[in-house]
């Protein structure tokens, strides 16, 4: 089962209040460590905020090479790991035989329907969760960060 491919969005539209956020966040983890903030990196974290909903590393890289970017696959793979490690991206489990990611960072409200036929993916939110997200955890005495909830669905 493999997603259908995702563009990312015009760059010029492509969330930009995150951008610097991102790129201070990944260069912290990587000073930690004790790793460069290589241009390749940069491109890497670039091309993932331009993305909307899941991606593939392999749509990843098509699309870093498309664009005219010269990176290898075990760097995007190794960028993905740092990126995730750093809580940047998120590895989205729902198909064994391929792995999808997603953007963590500045998703408050996360949930994802995903067909299980088609391996569609389509990210909605729900404000009643939300509400109620937020009540569980005021009611602990907790301020909620975010959520991440998969629905499974198939034709009725």
């Amino acid at each position: 089962m493999s997603l259908e491919p995702i563009k990312p969005t015009d760059s010029s539209i492509a969330a930009p209040e995150f951008i610097e956020p991102l790129c201070a966040i990944f260069r912290r983890a990587l000073k930690a460590d004790r790793l460069k903030y290589t241009p390749e990196r940069a491109q890497i974290l670039d091309t993932i905020i331009a993305f909307e909903g899941l991606f593939e590393a392999d749509q990843l890289l098509d699309t870093l090479k498309s664009e005219g970017h010269s990176v290898s696959k075990a760097t995007v793979y190794r960028t993905l790991k740092l990126l995730e490690s750093a809580g940047i991206i998120q590895h989205v489990l729902f198909d064994r035989e391929q792995s999808h990611y997603q953007l963590a960072i500045g998703q408050t409200g996360n949930t994802l329907l995903i067909d299980v036929n088609t391996g569609k993916a389509e990210t909605i939110t729900i404000p009643e969760l939300i509400d109620i997200r937020n009540k569980v955890c005021a009611s602990r005495g907790l301020k909620a960060e975010g959520h991440k909830l998969h629905i499974f669905v198939s034709k009725a």
